[in-house]
């Protein structure tokens, strides 16, 4: 089996890219993708549910979709590929396939094996990944600041604590995650979403524009206002006393979620730290330490179904098709503003 972690926000040219590059690796073998849902790992709310992006996953050749969960998914990158890897060496993967900017697995794996310490760096008031590229060029003199190999990292890291067979492959991104110009066909999915969200025209480069929504984090803004307004914050994930305060102090000067994090925003607390924060309080993310206690199915095909069958005994973690109390909490929440309607049930495409 070979697996596939991705946001899908939206699923755009450059996804299909990626997957089509996958089949053709790999032809005759079950694709499973781990997809993150609703809320996403930088604080983003996803432009399509995860609903449809399981449909388009299926229509576009995945077999098997599960779901990363929320206290998995909005969480930084070491956790985020923690639980995902996980989820992915239950199921018996063989392989994991990821964009890659650097394309050189044997680079990542070394920079995955060196210990760094970056804390006085984040204190100094660099960003995570600024923090790592310069603590690799002081030891082991290698730079990299690329989201999709920052990532890959992780995900290495993680297979390695996990003692996992699992083996990670790269395929070369196209573009700059980062870039927020349209430049081509395929294009970063942070330029497509500026574009939705300045309402044009994005059907150069998605392959299905049917389940988009202009939908962001600050259509929540009242209902986090209210919250840290009313409650104490510190009960939730990533909030301190010290961030918890300067919420309090400036959520009424604030009129939207840009400048909420600008007022806040200062050395100890990046930008998508306080959105992540804010996607928390928004979600009540209860501050504990989560474990993976469950794979919760959102679709499969005929091949996908086939293969749960085979390995329904040898996997550790119970296999969920139905709602659990706090996911559904979440997308309950995010359909306030999306209108989306939930499915208790995965999908099945024959």
């Amino acid at each position: 089996m070979v697996g596939i972690i991705c946001e899908y926000n939206p699923f755009h040219n450059g996804h299909l890219y990626h997957l089509n590059k996958v089949k053709e690796l790999f032809p005759n073998e079950v694709i499973t993708l781990v997809l993150v849902g609703n809320f996403l790992n930088r604080g983003d709310v996803s432009v399509i549910n995860k609903w449809d992006k399981t449909k388009l996953a299926l229509d576009y050749g995945i077999d098997l979709v599960v779901e990363l969960p929320f206290a998995f998914a909005t969480q930084s990158a070491d956790i985020y590929a923690y639980g995902a890897i996980s989820i992915l060496d239950n199921l018996k993967c063989d392989y994991l396939v990821f964009g890659s900017e650097l394309n050189d697995i044997d680079v990542l794996y070394k920079i995955a094996d060196t210990n760094i310490d970056i804390k006085d760096l984040l204190k100094k008031g660099y960003n995570y990944p600024k923090a790592i590229d310069i603590a690799l060029k002081d030891k082991i003199n290698i730079s990299i600041n690329t989201p999709n190999d920052l990532l890959g990292i992780s995900y290495i890291k993680a297979i390695k604590k996990l003692n996992s067979n699992i083996k990670p492959i790269t395929i070369k991104r196209t573009n700059d995650y980062h870039d927020t110009k349209v430049n081509s066909e395929i294009s970063s999915a942070t330029s497509i979403r500026k574009l939705i969200y300045d309402n044009n025209d994005i059907s150069q480069y998605v392959p299905n524009t049917n389940y988009i929504k202009n939908i962001n984090l600050n259509d929540f803004y009242l209902i986090i206002k209210h919250k840290i307004m009313t409650e104490d914050l510190t009960k939730y994930q990533d909030i301190d006393i010290s961030i918890n305060s300067l919420l309090k102090k400036n959520i009424l000067k604030s009129n939207n979620i840009e400048e909420l994090i600008s007022n806040v925003k200062h050395k100890n607390y990046t930008y998508n730290r306080i959105k992540r924060c804010l996607v928390h309080i928004l979600c009540c993310l209860d501050k504990k330490d989560y474990k993976l206690e469950h794979i919760r199915i959102l679709g499969f095909n005929n091949k996908g179904r086939q293969y749960l069958n085979k390995i329904k005994k040898e996997v550790t973690l119970p296999l969920l098709t139905n709602y659990e109390n706090y996911e559904l909490l979440v997308d309950n929440i995010y359909n306030l503003i999306s209108k989306d309607t939930n499915k208790n049930k995965p999908i099945l495409k024959k």
